[in-house]
């Protein structure tokens, strides 16, 4: 007996200290898919709260670095930490080959559509951002002209 308890309350403190590790890989699993959403999407944001972009822009250039240079986000080694100090099975890779891409790339996705994806994705943060500069420009001509 460890610490003075009997056996059943070592299991029942393995079971809390499991359940808590498996709620903190969750935990770990939701904020990066929101980070990932964040970066795809923030810029729909940033047309509501233009002063959304001061977080948008560095979240996007760090997921573009991250992938580009073949890093390893650091959210995936502690969601792996954790899912390994609760007993479940550990992935080999990173956060988006695990769980987003086969949610975006289905088996039979070309190449084509992917690129047609990728356009789309960009196209729309590149309009959300023209219209901010542009309403923002707009804006201080008004001001000057006061």
């Amino acid at each position: 007996m460890a610490h003075g308890r009997s056996p059943r309350e070592e299991l029942e403190v393995d079971h809390r200290l499991i359940a808590l590790y498996r709620a903190a890989a969750a935990t770990v699993v939701v904020a990066h898919l929101a980070f990932v959403l964040f970066v795809v999407c923030g810029g729909v944001l940033v047309l509501r709260r233009g002063w959304m972009a001061w977080l948008h822009v560095p979240a996007a250039i760090w997921a573009v670095v991250v992938e580009y240079s073949g890093w390893i986000c650091p959210l995936t080694p502690l969601e792996n930490a954790l899912r390994g100090r609760a007993g479940l099975p550990l992935y080999s890779g990173d956060f988006i080959a695990e769980y987003i891409f086969p949610l975006l790339y289905p088996e039979n996705l070309t190449r084509a559509t992917q690129f047609l994806l990728g356009t789309i994705a960009l196209a729309i943060n590149g309009a959300v951002y023209w219209r901010v500069v542009r309403h923002r420009l707009r804006c201080r001509r008004l001001v000057r002209r006061r």
